[in-house]
């Protein structure tokens, strides 16, 4: 597939139902500056883009599932393989896809006047039919156009509401009383309360150590898919960028315009409940205001409204059940259950699995509580991994234990906060806000993992030496392998460009921020500032084109 394309899938993908119901709840409460807790993946993203895509597409595996046998040796990576489809493609899949619905819930009530089983029904009954009949190759299709219609509502909204008499345009808006003191970009620095948790802990701590769906350190999960169907390694470069402009840089501001309208029309939980009595008051939360506002549009553009939410909650699940069915049909069953099937019992297999992991994920949908409760599970549950992740392509010590035990140890963490949160065994003892849960998580999980690998086995030396040789990472953190080559008279590859590759990542880094910034301060009339932020930008996109060549990256297939 073409980079385009896949970049606009992926694009499209994290374009979900839950997406601005989750940005309209955290701006009610902390302002536009508490986006950073999801704006800090923007550095996991662009070290895939320019470090780790290329190494996915060497690699020629089918799904991210079979890197495990790939790159570890025996039962372990065998075991690791089967046991990531089961925890990765039907538990940890199941809940991201219950958050998404959960949105879809509450859309659906409000706009609509669906009750919670109805919405579960019909948006999982067309969404499974035709991801079971698409495959990968219809999910990416329908992704294109399901994009186009979603940022065409979102921004079409934003436009209206700001035109409503009770907002009436930018500048009433923001400065409202109910609005003024949420418009910052970036959290007060002089109020250690918030930038710590909103600034500080997600760009030094979050984006390496916490695996979260789409932004997967190294690379992973849907990302990876849509990678390695690539036609080459500088298509799967060039998808993961376009991604990732897009997805920080371009698409958040009609969601926060929205979000801070809703401030005024709606200032508080009480008035939500007030205008929509019919709605259950378990799924009375800030972010029911983003659907909330969205009644309040004209007929006809409400109409193309509700489209495009709808095929953002369908874009979203789509890959979901299609990703996870790959793990379920290919890493489970047919390589541990009946190797010798057929491609027609293995499709039957992944067919059946979506049906039965969209079940499990709308019986979830129903007991959250909130669009940023999912954010804050999911985030927590993976920390302390992002690490491994990064590192097996660089450090040959890494193991299949290694990432057994992470996986282990900060689930087992995660219940453990999640189960205390609600029964309060130890409480008030241990009331810890969430970024300080992330924080033990973080610290617990590594040190687990560092002393499981110091102490178990590495992968055999062959395994090793094959992966090397067909990946070509840089050379750092290979220097065993390398002197075993040299001991074999095999020539060494001379691909160390990984510093290259890591002054590209913040390269972009601060290009995307300061496209992010620069609209922002567009909306603000700040036009001084939104002036720098694009010269900042244009002065990074020449030396990322200067750089580009110097990754050296096959622009064919082999």
């Amino acid at each position: 597939m073409p980079w385009w394309l896949l970049g606009i899938s992926m694009v499209a993908t994290t374009f979900a139902a839950d997406t601005p119901n989750f940005v309209t709840q955290i701006v009610r409460q902390k302002g536009v500056s508490q986006n950073w807790i999801w704006w800090a993946f923007l550095l996991t993203g662009m070290l895939t883009v320019f470090v780790y895509a290329k190494l996915w597409k060497r690699s020629g595996v089918l799904t991210d599932l079979e890197f495990y046998e790939l790159r570890y040796s025996g039962a372990p990576a065998a075991f690791l393989r089967g046991f990531r489809a089961v925890y990765l493609g039907l538990i940890f899949n199941c809940l991201v896809m219950a958050v998404v619905i959960h949105a879809g819930i509450k859309i659906g009530g409000v706009l609509l006047g669906l009750t919670p089983l109805q919405v579960v029904l019909i948006g999982g009954v067309v969404t499974v039919f035709y991801t079971m009949l698409g495959g990968l190759r219809g999910v990416i299709l329908t992704d294109f156009f399901q994009f186009i219609l979603a940022i065409v509502g979102a921004v079409g909204a934003a436009i209206v509401i700001l035109r409503m008499p009770e907002i009436n345009g930018v500048q009433n808006l923001i400065s409202h009383p109910n609005v003024a003191d949420k418009i910052n970009i970036l959290p007060n620095l002089t109020d250690r309360e918030v930038f710590i948790p909103l600034l500080i802990i997600p760009l030094a701590v979050q984006w390496w150590s916490s695996w979260y769906p789409g932004a997967e350190p190294g690379g992973g999960g849907y990302v990876a898919q849509r990678m390695l169907s690539a036609k080459s390694e500088a298509d799967a470069t060039g998808a993961t960028l376009l991604f990732n402009v897009a997805h920080y840089a371009l698409r958040p501001w009609p969601w926060i315009i929205v979000a801070l309208a809703s401030l005024i029309i709606y200032p508080n939980l009480a008035a939500l409940q007030d205008a929509f009595p019919d709605i259950d008051q378990a799924f009375i939360n800030d972010d029911l205001a983003y659907p909330a506002m969205l009644s309040l549009l004209p007929k006809g553009l409400i109409g193309i409204v509700i489209a495009s939410l709808i095929a953002a909650f369908m874009s979203t699940i789509s890959t979901h059940l299609n990703w996870g069915s790959s793990y379920i049909s290919n890493d489970l069953y047919h390589r541990f259950m009946k190797p010798a099937a057929t491609e027609k019992e293995v499709v039957a297999v992944g067919r059946l699995s979506t049906l039965v992991m969209m079940i499990i994920a709308s019986l979830i949908a129903l007991e959250l509580g909130g669009a940023l409760e999912g954010f804050n599970i999911i985030l927590q549950i993976g920390a302390g991994t992002g690490l491994i992740f990064i590192l097996r392509w660089f450090w040959w010590r890494i193991n299949a234990y290694t990432e057994i035990a992470g996986m282990v140890i900060s689930f087992a963490v995660a219940l453990f906060f999640y189960v205390n949160g609600k029964l309060e065994f130890f409480e008030p003892a241990l009331q810890l806000a969430d970024w300080e849960k992330l924080l033990w998580g973080v610290g617990i999980t590594t040190l687990g993992w560092l002393v499981v690998t110091f102490i178990t086995r590495p992968t055999e030396r062959d395994v090793l030496t094959k992966f090397y040789l067909k990946v070509k990472p840089d050379t750092y953190g290979w220097k065993p392998i390398q002197h075993t080559l040299t001991e074999k008279n095999i020539e060494l590859h001379n691909q160390n460009v990984l510093g290259v590759g890591i002054i590209s990542m913040l390269t972009a880094t601060l290009l995307v921020y300061s496209l992010l910034f620069g609209v922002g301060y567009v909306i603000y009339s700040k036009f001084m500032s939104a002036l720098i932020a694009v010269l900042i930008a244009i002065i990074c996109s020449f030396i990322l084109i200067r750089l580009w060549p110097k990754l050296k990256m096959d622009q064919e297939n082999e």
